[in-house]
């Protein structure tokens, strides 16, 4: 009998969050080569000392949680999750599990919006490294502010996982809180996964794969799941108990049966105060201020781009990769929209100014943004443009009015990219020898008319479309500097005697 069965994902991702400071003691959070070397007794778990609350970190997972339409709770706590590994130097984690800083959220998608059940704060571990017959450890990354991000098991398929955790990873650097790099760890995720027969609203046990680097091995890892599983519901044998499992690049593992809650014996942290609206006041923070500070979201800006712009959805979504490029785009729309609206000749409204208008300019700037500018950017790895917002309006203005067209205009963009020079500096300090002029293009007709006859001959037959292949010829001849408008009119005039 074949069966129908749905998917039930919930995903739970650590977020090493971009603070000065450890979450309770004053180490730096950076980087370094030198293992051991941001450590002190807090951190290293030594008896007697004391944690305390690192404001910068409250401020970022505060920013997130409003961000997202979280409830910020009145009465949070820090508990102790105890547990015993090499990692963690205190013999238990501090961390929130009854009263979590933020409840609820969501993360609108493309596929969908994906709610959350809760965002919190707890410190990171150590780092162990396995060496032929030792294991190593550094304790750097232990006390790492990271907030703990638990979405409802409510996604369905592993392409929608993926693309809600790069829709995450957007929000999270548009609010400038963690870089998010998954590749060095700053962003984690562990998969639970079950099924369940359709129609059946029982959650079963769930398979856990933990510490997922990359969003090609989190849908991977889930679409091997799937497949697992289902095979399994089909010979009736399926999962008994909640386990965990490796990803090894290929399949899935398992590697132990998975904790229950009551398992970790969680109890209050009895050094560290609640956290409440009261305490927040007391801090200098101000959830309303933080709330006005925030960046428009990765999906709001790509809807706007649409709707206000005129983009299409994949150069919306080009332009709305990071906060940089789509800050640069409304800069450059900007400078363009205030030259079109400063012009005598433009009628009506304002509105309907650039309603007559967004559409050539939209096609005009992805042109040369997307497909010219974006490419020598990523060349270069560098993280701010080589053209100012302001410069690169100008040279869209430039070729609008067509003052400068074709190869040219690509020469011309390359070398305000090489040298930082704004468009009339270029043309002025460069010489770009454009076959132009109606004499200069007068000598190239005339000589593709006599180089043609056969073309010529078929024209004036009646067969039109020939001049396509004479224009081309004249291209050739120019190198691509030439307006092609020009030399089809020339042509037209050349071939009526």
């Amino acid at each position: 009998m074949v069966r129908d069965y749905e998917n039930v994902i919930g995903l739970e991702i650590h977020l090493e969050l971009k603070t000065k400071s450890k979450l309770f003691c004053s180490c730096p959070n950076q980087e370094t080569d030198s293992p051991n070397l941001n450590v002190c007794p807090i951190c290293l778990g030594h008896p007697g000392v004391l944690p305390a609350l690192n404001k910068e970190a409250v401020v970022r997972a505060l920013k997130l949680g409003l961000a997202l339409d979280g409830k910020i709770s009145n009465d949070c706590h820090f508990d102790r999750k105890n547990y015993f590994y090499p990692d963690l130097p205190k013999g238990y984690q501090i961390s929130q599990y009854q009263r979590p800083l933020i409840k609820g959220g969501i993360v609108k998608t493309n596929l969908g919006a994906v709610r959350l059940q809760r965002i919190h704060l707890e410190e990171d571990t150590a780092k162990l490294f396995h060496w032929e017959n030792e294991s190593l450890l550094d304790f750097n990354r232990a006390g790492i502010p990271l907030l703990e991000i638990v979405t409802e098991p409510e996604i369905k398929s592993p392409i929608q996982a993926k693309i809600f955790l790069e829709e995450l990873q957007k929000i999270i650097r548009y609010l400038e809180i963690s870089d998010a790099d998954m590749e060095k760890g700053q962003l984690r995720c562990d998969a639970n996964i079950s099924l369940r027969p359709k129609g059946d609203k029982r959650l079963y046990p769930k398979t856990e794969i933990k510490n997922l680097n990359s969003f090609k091995a989190v849908e991977k890892t889930l679409a091997f799941e799937v497949i697992r599983q289902r095979e399994l519901w089909d010979r009736d044998e399926p999962p008994r108990y909640q386990a965990t499992r490796g990803w090894d690049g290929e399949e899935t593992i398992e590697q132990r049966g998975k904790e229950e809650e009551q398992d970790y014996r969680y109890f209050p942290e009895p050094d560290l105060p609640p956290l409440n609206k009261s305490t927040f006041k007391e801090q200098g923070i101000d959830l309303e201020i933080l709330k006005k500070g925030l960046s428009e979201l990765p999906i709001d800006k790509r809807k706007r781009f649409i709707r206000e712009y005129g983009f299409s959805l994949s150069g919306a979504e080009l332009l709305t990769e990071n906060k940089k490029m789509a800050d640069y785009t409304d800069k450059v729309v900007s400078g363009f929209k205030n030259w079109l609206l400063s012009l005598e000749t433009i009628e009506g409204s304002e509105k309907e100014a650039w309603r007559g208008n967004k559409k050539q300019f939209s096609k005009l700037l992805s042109k040369w943004l997307i497909n010219n500018l974006m490419v020598w950017q990523k060349r270069a790895r560098g993280e701010e443009f080589c053209v100012s917002p302001e410069n690169f309006a100008d040279f869209l203005i430039a070729v609008y009015e067509k003052k400068i067209t074709g190869v040219i205009a690509r020469e011309v963009l390359e070398k305000m990219f090489n040298t930082g020079k704004d468009v009339g500096r270029v043309l002025g300090e460069y010489d770009f020898k454009a076959a132009g002029s109606k004499v200069e293009l007068g000598d190239v007709i005339r000589k593709v008319v006599e180089d043609n006859p056969e073309i010529v001959e078929k024209y004036k037959g009646g067969k039109q479309v020939v001049i396509q292949y004479l224009i081309g010829q004249a291209m050739k001849r120019t190198r691509g500097k030439a307006e092609p408008n020009a030399i089809k009119r020339l042509l037209e005039e050349k071939l009526k005697n």
